[in-house]
Parts: C-alpha cells; structure tokens; sequence
C-alpha cells in the first residue's frame, strides 16, 4: 500500500554539526531531495510558536506544532571548514600522546577528545560565516543536539532513512506519522 507523501517522517537527534551534515550527504545520496528534510527552528521561533521554552529538544521530536527551518545546504566550504577543524584537532591531540610515548588507547582517546575540541572550533568558524545559523546551533545543542526530520513516501524509505541517520551517530532515531495521516 502507497502513503500520499509525506504522510511520515523519521526524527533523528545529532550531537553535532558534522554529523548532522554527514547524515544530511548521505540523504541526498540515496534520493532524498531538500524539501523532504527539516530542521528545528530558533529557540526564539520554537517559543513565539509554542508559548514556552523547551528544556530538551527531544520534547519537540514528536511535536506537530514545533516550528521547522527548510534544510539549507551549506556551502562547501563551511562544510570543509567543520570538518578540517575537527581532522585537525583530533590528529594534534593524538600526535602529542603519541609523540609522549602514549599508549594506543590513550592517543585514541585523545583523538577523541581533540575531534570534539576542533568540533568547537569549527563551530566558531561557522559563526564567522553565519552568526543567527551558529547561534540557533548552538542553543539546540545545550538542549540535546540537532533534530532532524526527514519526510518519507513510503516503508522502504523510512527504513532507508532511519538506517542513515543511525549510521551517523543520529539518537532517538525513530518513525513517526504526521497530522492528518493515516
């Protein structure tokens, strides 16, 4: 049986930029166009919306009336620019452990820990290129992350879909009918 589509949608929570993006490439990859995938508008837009500030994003995951930004693909070298930050992070810090004679686990750890602080990096680089963007980031991600929505038209998408968005660290990741559907 075919859904009108639209009729539903997955629902991911991402931790950060970059994975949100990988998740977002991939999307794109497997057929699924830009006006299938939404993001959670500005706190502000989400409070003029709803009448209230929301403490975690993932109180808005299932919510029909949380207001939603059209995915806008951003420019190859912002995306460069996140991730670089991150690559470079994560290399310096484990050539420091390594360079001290560290231990495989620690120098991966390390790496770990420097990916996060070039994450941090590359999100003030971001600013840089779009403050009210890295603003409305930065605010979901001191709520719980990212959220993204994704429509899909039918059971093989939404199976694709959710795939995808647990392959790139998506969280809560879930199906989900909209208003009106059956």
């Amino acid at each position: 049986m075919t859904r009108a589509e639209g009729s539903r949608e997955a629902v991911g929570v991402f931790a950060d930029a970059a994975s949100l993006q990988s998740a977002v490439d991939e999307l794109h990859d497997a057929g699924f166009p830009d006006e299938a995938l939404s993001l959670l508008a500005s706190e502000a837009a989400v409070e003029a919306k709803l009448g209230h500030k929301y403490q975690k994003v993932s109180e808005l995951e299932d919510d029909p009336a949380a207001p939603r930004a059209h995915y806008l693909p951003i420019e190859e070298t912002e995306r460069a620019a996140i991730g670089a930050f991150g690559l470079l992070g994560a290399l310096g810090a484990t050539g420091v452990v390594a360079a001290s004679g560290g231990a495989l686990a620690i120098a991966l750890l390390a790496a770990g820990i420097g990916a996060g602080a070039g994450g941090v990096l590359g999100e003030l680089l971001a600013k840089f290129l779009g403050a009210d963007h890295a603003e409305s980031v930065t605010q979901q991600i001191a709520h719980g992350g990212l959220l993204l929505w994704v429509r899909c038209a039918d059971a093989e998408q939404e199976a694709n879909a959710q795939d995808i968005l647990e392959r790139h660290s998506g969280r809560d990741v879930h199906v989900h009918a909209l208003p009106g559907a059956s």
